[in-house]
């Protein structure tokens, strides 16, 4: 009985997953996608963290552009081609150019960049069009 419930919970874990998964790339915007890395000032500094944490979840909640969100952090790399420098990404999808511009002089993210700059040593962002069929 055991393993049928444990069973069960698995399938019930997976298509929840799969559920979620489908709903992200189904609102996931490829007009425009605006890829962020953050380098910490103190990377291991869990107070610090923590701060740039709730402003940038702050801003997120609050911006009226971005269609997508993620933030992240990098895994310990296993190849040598993967880039582990970093302390936290950011990847947002935008509706457009307009829509990534807009954002950037929104009040929203203008105070986060206030309250957070002096927590980063290092920004490089990526912006992407994407390709038309």
């Amino acid at each position: 009985m055991g393993r049928i419930i444990i069973f069960f919970g698995i399938v019930l874990v997976s298509v929840m997953g799969s559920a979620q998964e489908s709903r992200i790339r189904q609102d996931f915007n490829s007009n425009y996608v605006h890829t962020v890395f953050f380098w910490m000032k103190e990377p291991a500094n869990e107070v610090s963290n923590k701060k740039f944490e709730v402003s940038l979840r702050k801003f997120l909640d609050q911006t009226k552009y971005a269609k997508t969100q993620f933030i992240g952090r990098p895994p310990k790399a296993t190849r040598n081609v993967v880039d582990d420098s970093f302390t936290y990404s950011l990847v947002l999808s935008f509706v457009s150019a307009e829509a990534q511009e807009n954002y950037q002089m929104e009040a929203a993210h203008l105070v986060f960049i206030g309250e957070s700059q002096e927590l980063w040593d290092k920004v490089v962002v990526y912006d992407s069009m994407g390709i038309k069929e």
